[in-house]
């Protein structure tokens, strides 16, 4: 070991996956959990047949010190999640938000909701086109880790950086998170696509579009159009929007074919972000002045406003614009 200390608050299949590839690192790896598991089981429920690393020790107790902390629990209940951690955890300790969304409730950011919850504290965002399992594995994967601090953020890649994952440094964190965010809403919709056997060139342009529309945005939060075509943009959606392992495109391709949403909701255990982030993504958008109606048609098609062919010709039927 290194002789860093890094904690992983939550411990679904993605703070599983993050404990095992900072497990890789050298690092001691403390995995929060709400419930912890009986000692000497390595196996968590929401990761199936991955051993957690001996590094990592399961605990239901907030780390009061770390290195790094990497909170990697839903977006709606960072708010209080964090307020309990900022509690107990020492001063000055950076944390990483490694949620993909917006809060239903006030259409924030998560380091907007950092920013409130946990003032004064070192943050950065960290997203990028993975899957947990893989993750969890050891299989080659690359991510975007964006700070406002680029100093703090080219700090904490070489502290999280490994053989099989490496990070990439960004001060974007703006264009970050709104690309994390908005990437399972359009999973969705390409999702309902191909359910509703629309066809592969309609996810494609279904996708290619949707991305105009939150460089958009992004650069109207002040970020960097740029940051779209990098891995927390078109590499997230290139994964979200086509790989059956992505809840968001599994949950829009049952959709598609005709299921109802409270059905699908009800028969998972797993939360697919991308339900909830819509309908704060598109208030996100008439607050900030930008015109997104892909994102406002997926939303639509949820809330059941529109049906299926509804959706296809309001997005025909509009205008040709020049790309």
């Amino acid at each position: 070991m290194n002789g860093r200390h890094i904690a992983v608050i939550g411990a679904g299949a993605w703070g599983t996956a993050l404990a095992c590839a900072a497990a890789r690192t050298g690092a001691r790896v403390t995995l929060w959990m709400r419930t912890p598991v009986p000692g000497g089981v390595r196996e968590l429920p929401r990761l199936p047949g991955i051993q957690l690393p001996d590094a990592v020790t399961v605990t239901g107790v907030f780390p009061t010190h770390a290195d790094v902390v990497l909170l990697v629990v839903p977006v709606q209940t960072a708010r209080s999640v964090s307020v309990a951690l900022e509690g107990v955890l020492a001063p000055g300790v950076p944390v990483v938000t490694c949620c993909k969304g917006l809060e239903q409730a006030t259409s924030l950011l998560p380091l907007t909701v950092l920013a409130e919850t946990m003032p004064d504290r070192p943050t950065a965002v960290l997203s990028g086109p993975n899957f947990a399992i893989e993750i969890a594995k050891d299989l080659p994967a690359a991510a975007t880790l964006a700070s406002t601090d680029l100093t703090l953020a080219k700090h904490l890649t070489s502290i999280l950086n490994s053989s099989s994952f490496r990070l990439y440094a960004s001060n974007d964190v703006a264009g970050v998170q709104l690309a994390g965010a908005a990437k399972n809403v359009v999973a969705i919709g390409a999702g309902i696509v191909i359910g509703a056997g629309l066809g592969e060139n309609g996810r494609a342009a279904l996708i290619t579009r949707a991305v105009a529309e939150i460089a958009r945005l992004a650069e109207a939060l002040g970020g960097r159009a740029a940051t779209l075509a990098g891995l927390s943009g078109v590499g997230d959606l290139i994964l979200t929007c086509t790989g059956r392992g992505s809840r968001n495109y599994s949950l829009g391709i049952e959709f598609g074919e005709g299921r109802p949403l409270s059905e699908i909701l009800a028969s998972r255990t797993t939360v697919a972000e991308g339900v909830l982030t819509a309908p704060a993504l598109v208030a996100l958008a008439q607050k900030m002045g930008v015109h997104v109606p892909i994102l406002e048609t997926i939303t639509h098609l949820l809330s059941e406003k529109l049906t299926l062919e509804e959706a296809r010709t309001l997005l025909l039927d509009r205008p040709p614009t020049l790309e």
